[in-house]
Order: C-alpha cells, then structure tokens, then sequence
C-alpha cells in the first residue's frame, strides 16, 4: 500500500470511526481497506412475500451502510450478496431456491453470515446445508420452532453447533400465546383454524390449536388450504354455518390475502385473528379497507416501532428508502449487528475473522440492538420471548400499505399459559 493511499484512507475513515471501533477491536485505519467480509441476504423478494421481504432486506441493508460508515466491523468492510428465494412457480418463496442459494453462500469463503431468511420453509430446506459448512444464519422473522429443536438436531443441524439464530422468537410462543389472548382478552369461546400448508403456518397453527384446547377454547376444526387455489368460500361457508367467534388463520400473503378477502365478504364482522404472516404491505394492498380492517395479528418481537428512542431511526429509514418500516426492518438490523458485534470480538481477541469464529461468537452475543439486548440459548434462540399484538386500524392520513400505520400495537400477549 503506498503512502498517499494510506493517507487518504485514514482521512477518509475519519474521527468518527476511530472513535467507534479502535477501542473495541485495537483495528489500523490504514488496513482497513485489506479487511473485507461478505454478509449474505435471503429473502423471497419475488411473489407474495415482496413486500415483507423487501422491507426485512432494507432494514438489513440500512444496518449494514451504518457500520460500513463508522469504518466497518473492526475495521473490516461488510460486503453484500443478495439472493431471492421467491419464484414465479412457486409465486412465493421456495424451498428449493433457498436451498440452492444456501450452496452458493457455502461456496463462497468471505461470507461469514447469511441474514435470513424470512420463512420457515425456506429454513428447513437451508439448515442442513449451513449446518454441514458451519455456516450461521440468523434469521429476523422466520419462527417455527422445530428448526431450532434439539429433537429435530439430527435434521436440521448434522454439524452439531447451533447453526440458525433468531433476532425474534418462536411459534411455541406466538400461536400459544395468542391463543391465551383471545380468550382473555377478546374473550373468544370458540375458533375455527385455517392454515395454508406451509411449513411456517402449519406449525403456527398446530401450535395455537393446542394450547387453545389447554386452555379451554372450543376448537371447533381445522383446515389446509392450498396457497394456489383461487376460492377459499367452500370451507368458508362451512365455517360461517358452525358460527365460532373467531377464525384463526396460520400462514403467509398468498393465501392470506384471499382468506381475508372472501372471509370478509361471508362473515364481516367475525373475529379475525393471525401470526405475523398477516403483517405486510403486499396484503393491506391486495384486501383492502375495509375487507383487512379490525384484523388481529401477534409479531414474535417486542414493539420496538413506537419507542421513542428509535424515532430518528424510523425517520431515517422512511427517508432512505421511501418506505416505513415494518417491525422486522428493526429486527433485520438488529440481526446485522449481532453479525458486526461477532466479528469485532474475533478481531478483539486476535483471531481469525472467519464463518467458524464468528458462529461463535454469535453463539455468546450479548449485543445492544434496537429492540433491546439480544442474547441466544443453546439453540439459537432469542433469550426474550415477548409476542407483541397488533390490530389493523384504517389510519386515512397515510397509505394503505403503510405497515408502521395501518397495523396499531395494542398490547403484549399472556406469556404464561392461561389457565
């Protein structure tokens, strides 16, 4: 490196980063043009889930700008490849793309961490393929809770070591512990549920089921549909003639749209009720008001949209990209910096900034994030098990696919199971 590079290098660092990073990792501003690691995205940004998967990659995105520009992670520049696990066949994400994207992260050395993805599907089909290259990914939304069971280690982690974090926890929280809301709180006695066969809304949906029996709700059916399928109102009919109070729906967009539609149009002012499948732009847009409105939906999060101190981050995010943020633009870049922390205390430690020492430090993170401080067990699951509830509420002051707008936080679930 010759000198005049290296002046312009340190000039362009600049205080700021040195105040950042230089007592964390001990980093030479002039190098830091050598230090250089790619951070993988996977994300369904093509067919129903665009939206949702648009907003979690922006988040990830905007995280990934801000430590770039205080002189990186230790020194080290955070590069980024961007896969799309969504296909026109599948008009969703796919399984099988997602896992053909995860063979090409493994093949490529200087990534060191995959954020994604955003659906349980595709983590089934990617984890043993990470797990085998020691590979972590810490996905900002995807929540079926088999991935990360030690049950389930043999499939999902043939490697051993904890392979999948999440910066949100898990459906063994979010179904269950919407179940305890709706009878506490709305004072639901009976519910009919539907779920869209996926991976994400069958265990979502089996998962509230159970604990709504636990607790004493009148279960009174449960279907699949196919996500294809153009006309849900057979199995609607059916479900407005048995009269329950409520209908809880487990799954994504492609099917959530019509199941909000078509049941609105039989039975509109029935309670309706999801997981945070039924939180995204792409479905506010596709029902519309009032068809979407008074909809009940969990994030596996706490609110962190409305605290204050993230108002400036919100500000920032709505400028640079033209859009609000959803709650999992904020647990997207919390996931970045749990990536960043990683790879500041190898640096730290002298060691080798590499997929193997950043999965563990990953393991260990105690990182101070948006939403608070995000911890991992032994599996890598997030420490705080926090189910937030939201109900969609027509705000005319802002568009209609406004996610930060047109869906209110309205309070915590019960986290103990009700008795």
């Amino acid at each position: 490196m010759t000198t005049h590079r290296r002046q312009l290098l340190t000039t362009t660092l600049g205080a700021l980063a040195l105040a950042a990073f230089a007592t964390t990792a001990g980093f030479v501003p002039a190098q830091a043009q050598d230090k250089q690691v790619t951070i993988g995205i996977e994300l369904p940004l093509t067919g129903a889930d665009a939206d949702s998967a648009g907003r979690i990659k922006n988040g990830a995105l905007m995280a990934i700008d801000d430590v770039n520009a205080k002189g990186g992670a230790a020194g080290y520049k955070l590069n980024v490849n961007v896969l799309d696990s969504g296909t026109s066949t599948a008009g969703q994400y796919d399984p099988a793309q997602a896992a053909t994207n995860a063979k090409k992260f493994v093949a490529d050395p200087a990534v060191v961490a995959i954020i994604g993805p955003e659906m349980s599907g595709e983590g089934k089909a990617m984890t043993p393929i990470l797990s085998a290259a020691n590979l972590a990914a810490i996905t900002p939304s995807s929540t079926n809770p088999d991935i990360t069971d030690p049950k389930f280690a043999g499939q999902y982690k043939p490697g051993g070591k904890a392979i999948y974090f999440r910066t949100v926890t898990t459906d063994a929280y979010q179904g269950p512990n919407m179940a305890n809301y709706m009878r506490d709180t709305l004072k639901v006695k009976s519910v009919y549920i539907l779920d869209d066969s996926g991976a994400y809304g069958v265990g979502m949906s089996n998962a509230f089921e159970a604990q709504a029996k636990k607790i004493g709700l009148n279960v009174m059916g449960h279907d699949q549909l196919d996500p294809k399928e153009a006309d849900y109102t057979t199995v609607l009919t059916k479900i407005k003639g048995l009269n329950p109070d409520a209908i809880y729906y487990g799954g994504v967009a492609q099917a959530g749209v019509k199941v909000a539609k078509q049941s609105y149009d039989i039975m509109p002012t029935m309670i309706k009720a999801g997981g945070d499948g039924m939180v995204d732009g792409g479905i506010l847009s596709g029902v519309g008001f009032p068809a979407i409105e008074g909809w009940y939906c969990t994030q596996a999060t706490p609110d962190a949209l409305d605290q204050q101190a993230n108002a400036d981050w919100v500000a920032r995010f709505t400028k640079t990209y033209n859009q609000t943020p959803s709650l999992y633009s904020i647990t997207a870049y919390d996931a970045v910096l749990v990536v960043a922390d990683a790879i500041a205390k190898v640096a730290a430690s002298g060691g080798t900034v590499n997929r193997d020492t950043v999965r563990d430090a990953m393991q260990n993170a105690k990182t101070t994030t948006l939403q608070g401080e995000v911890s991992f067990d032994e599996n890598g699951d997030i420490n705080n098990k926090v189910i937030s509830v939201w109900q969609i509420h027509h705000d005319t002051n802002n568009p209609e696919d406004d996610v930060a707008h047109q869906y209110k936080y309205i309070g915590d679930a019960p986290q103990a199971p009700a008795s």
